[in-house]
């Protein structure tokens, strides 16, 4: 007895496997989190933690930051693949250009860090990063963003943040803790009773 082969109408769909922490290995990248120089008179320091629902850190999540410059660009500069001309030679970034992006793990404690330059308005939107979180358990990565807590009135014109709720919006604000340092934590999901809408807003995307 043989058995009929497989037809596109009985093939079962191929689940999703989990995201992380299969990346660890091959994306994270030395000084990662370093989109702006540290001589940059204007660098900003965000900083947080990736937490589960429980509250607890997750300890190999990675982060990707996307942004425009202060000035509006989005072309940013040439910075993790960026190799030798002659030899090939990957050298990474040259810590003198803003880059524009940033790829960042958490360490043990759950705990990351970013240091860049705060962005340019664009349109009706107040300054923001945009970050996309990869981490155990995910079928799919996640979609966020971080505004700053000190630019009050162009956050309070932002269409994004004006549709959220108080407690939800504010899921999406880095506090800022002085010394141009905020404080981003990312939670991947709700917790119970009151903490249900702690988790962070996170974006989708409408399809082609």
């Amino acid at each position: 007895m043989t058995a009929e082969p497989n037809t596109p109408a009985t093939l079962p769909v191929t689940p999703s496997q989990t995201v992380g922490p299969f990346y660890g290995y091959a994306l994270p990248f030395a000084r990662g989190g370093e989109m702006a120089p540290a001589s940059h008179p204007d660098a900003v320091t965000v900083h947080g933690y990736v937490l589960d629902g429980a509250g607890l850190p997750i300890p190999d999540a990675l982060l990707e930051f996307w942004q425009a410059g202060p000035d509006g660009s989005r072309t940013g500069a040439p910075g993790s693949l960026r190799s030798d001309q002659t030899t090939g030679v990957l050298l990474g970034r040259d810590h003198t250009r803003f880059t524009g992006f940033g790829r960042v793990a958490t360490d043990a404690d759950g705990h990351y860090a970013l240091r860049t330059l705060i962005p340019a308005a664009l349109g009706a939107s107040a300054p923001y990063l945009s970050v996309c979180v990869f981490a155990r358990g995910l079928l799919h990565h996640l979609y966020s963003r971080v505004y700053f807590s000190d630019l009050e009135s162009a956050n309070a014109a932002d269409p994004l943040l004006a549709s959220l709720e108080p407690r939800r919006r504010a899921t999406l604000i880095a506090q800022s803790e002085g010394a141009r340092t905020y404080r981003f934590d990312v939670r991947i999901q709700g917790g119970d009773g009151d903490e249900a809408d702690a988790e962070t807003v996170f974006l989708t995307f409408p399809m082609g």
